[in-house]
């Protein structure tokens, strides 16, 4: 071979050389792909399988309030030995014999009949205006209180000022209508608004027959309850001091805005009226429609008992007669 020869071939093989650096790159390449994919392919197949995340679950609403319980307290009979038997003197639409300290009856007649109340409805009256008022705290009296029907104190004038509590005692002693207006202006700027307050009290007394139209019980449409009903709210009535000790008061003298400064007042129960041995409340009331209804408790050493008498022809009587014969029952003569 000659110099030229040897010239052209070193020449040769120095231009090949980069040719085979550039395809060694791209098998190299080629084989790190290669080994991706497989190390991918191996995964899928033994590794866990990843799906889509569950959809959330929704929030659990939280569950409605269950309605309050009526109780057994004038429901709920008497053992068989303390109930009574008794044959009434006139006719009675519907009543109830309790025990006011349990609520346990020993004598029913029509117990849930619905009936008008008439000023039966004050002692609901009487339970909201302490539930929401001070004793001390001085009434106003507006025009709305001397625009009233029935009985009432009859002595109010517009823009004095009179005592919560002597307008308490005139509204369960002489039963009066226009302190009734008065104290349901002062609680709650309204009568419509008081009334409001009253149906309430009685959903959350649960006072299954029950219903209010009027602050005093003048109006007798749509205002009704039944001898069940009356016993549960006498009881929340005398748990109540100030009204227990107002509903067991046979008279009363009370400052007043008037010549003299003093009101007389005397309480229409007639168990007081009679000095019934051991009465202490409740309370009385006649329309034409509710005719005559008395709530009637009297205590006799460790036993209290209650009468619910609605639509009576009388209830001095009516309640004497069922009184008496618990007593006896139960040992207290």
């Amino acid at each position: 071979m000659t110099i030229l020869q040897e010239g052209r071939a070193r020449r040769r093989q120095r231009g090949s050389q980069p040719g085979r650096r550039r395809a060694r790159r791209v098998l190299a390449v080629l084989v790190l792909t290669a080994a991706a994919l497989l190390v991918v392919m191996v995964a899928r197949a033994t590794g866990p399988s990843i799906t889509a995340p569950p959809p959330p679950v929704p929030a659990k609403l939280p569950a409605p309030p269950k309605p309050p319980e009526r109780g057994s307290y004038g429901i709920a009979a008497a053992p068989p030995a303390e109930r009574v038997n008794v044959k009434l003197k006139g006719p009675l639409r519907s009543g109830l014999l309790f025990d006011v300290n349990s609520g346990q009856v020993l004598w029913q007649r029509n117990p849930t009949q619905i009936v008008a109340i008439a000023s039966l409805t004050k002692m609901m009256t009487a339970l909201l205006v302490v539930e929401h008022a001070k004793p001390d705290a001085q009434v106003m009296i507006t025009s709305d209180a001397l625009h009233y029907s029935g009985s009432g104190i009859g002595l109010l004038r517009k823009g004095r000022r009179v005592s919560l509590s002597t307008l308490l005692y005139g509204l369960l002693l002489p039963s009066g209508n226009d302190a009734a207006i008065a104290l349901a202006d002062y609680v709650s700027g309204s009568q419509p608004g008081f009334i409001g307050l009253m149906n309430e009290r009685a959903r959350g007394l649960v006072l299954r027959c029950t219903h209010f139209t009027t602050v005093s019980g003048i109006v007798d449409q749509g205002n009704y309850s039944c001898a069940q009903d009356l016993a549960l709210l006498a009881h929340q009535v005398l748990e109540q001091p100030l009204l227990a000790q107002i509903v067991s008061t046979r008279s009363a003298i009370l400052p007043f805005p008037i010549k003299g400064g003093k009101l007389y007042l005397y309480n229409n129960n007639p168990l007081l009226l009679l000095r019934y041995p051991g009465v202490d409340g409740v309370k009385t009331g006649y329309t034409d429609v509710a005719g005559q209804c008395l709530v009637a408790t009297a205590r006799r050493g460790n036993i209290w008992l209650g009468v619910v008498l609605l639509h009576s022809n009388d209830t001095s009587t009516q309640a004497q007669q069922l009184l008496g014969a618990g007593f006896a029952k139960l040992g207290q003569n």
